[in-house]
């Protein structure tokens, strides 16, 4: 049985996160609506967890009613707005010795779940699952969209973003890089690149998934972060890691990701540690594609959600 350094008990806060500012395609605000609607929190329920849900977020009522770009970012007051609400809310389930589980939603709001984690936990480390790096800047994101910034947001590298982005001066960039690690990216932009080398942020492609099988990329993954395995644990899950066979409906994509059971196996052996306090599920999109995707993907966020807090094969 795990033992749980950082939690009091076996209790989880759950924050449902109905929102999809931070990219243009509807209907991955409907993503977090649907896991509840397929049962997730009775699965959690059943598998011994006290579960404190009190409805999803009314996220549309902080939407401002003018938001113009700032520069190449898209919606930037909205997203802002948020992601405080979403870092309150993490911080204070964090608090009360809880595991924040935040569905999502676009990956945008991992600028609040993180931000929450560390605001309590400042040496938490970040383990990112995602086909995309999401650490574009301001100034390299091509697109505008704030799914795709997160990570440039958090890190303790400067707080030039914040300076020049007045609207995120409530975020404090504590993240450091040697503190962050990614398993399973496969579409990283030529400026993503240059900046996971010039700080020396630890990254494992689907190349190393490949070549060292999946339980070695989390053993050096957690090497790399958690040498002495007792630092508290933010697991951000984007379930475009997965390959498009496995979640097909989610908003970006990318062939040649994670295997349904390289996935699980990432969830499994974090719970395993006893040191995940905060994970966030996102970019479930129910909406992209037909009834058949929908199901699979929505039953694997669900299933992904219940390694995290234990469920085995056995």
């Amino acid at each position: 049985m795990t033992t749980y350094k950082y939690l009091k008990g076996k209790n989880v806060g759950i924050i449902g996160c109905p929102f999809s500012g931070g990219q243009p395609k509807e209907g991955v605000d409907e993503g977090p609506i649907k896991m509840v609607e397929y049962g997730l929190i009775d699965q959690i329920l059943e598998m011994g967890w006290n579960v404190e849900f009190d409805g999803h977020r009314k996220l549309t009522d902080l939407k401002p009613a003018d938001d113009p770009n700032i520069g190449r970012l898209k919606k930037p007051r909205y997203v802002s707005r948020v992601t405080k609400a979403v870092a309150d809310a993490v911080e204070s389930n964090l608090r009360r010795g809880q595991l924040a589980l935040t569905l999502g939603g676009d990956h945008s709001l991992a600028l609040g779940t993180v931000s929450g984690t560390l605001s309590v936990y400042p040496e938490a480390c970040l383990i990112w699952i995602d086909a995309h790096a999401d650490i574009n800047t301001p100034d390299t994101t091509e697109s505008g969209n704030l799914h795709g910034c997160p990570v440039s947001f958090l890190l303790a590298v400067d707080d030039l973003i914040q300076k020049r982005v007045s609207e995120f001066s409530w975020l404090k960039p504590r993240l450091r890089p040697d503190k962050l690690v990614y398993i399973g990216l496969r579409d990283v932009d030529p400026p993503e690149k240059e900046i996971l080398k010039k700080y020396g942020i630890k990254a494992f492609s689907m190349y190393h998934v490949d070549k060292y099988g999946i339980g070695k990329v989390v053993e050096m993954a957690l090497d790399a972060v958690n040498p002495k395995r007792d630092l508290p644990i933010h697991l951000s899950f984007d379930v475009d890691a997965l390959d498009p066979t496995v979640a097909p409906s989610t908003g970006t994509p990318v062939r040649g990701g994670l295997t349904f059971r390289e996935g699980h196996y990432i969830c499994e052996a974090i719970h395993e540690t006893g040191l995940l306090v905060s994970v966030d599920l996102m970019e479930v999109n129910p909406s992209l594609e037909d009834e058949v995707s929908v199901f699979e993907t929505v039953t694997v966020g669900c299933s992904l959600v219940r390694c995290c807090l234990g469920e085995t094969l056995l």
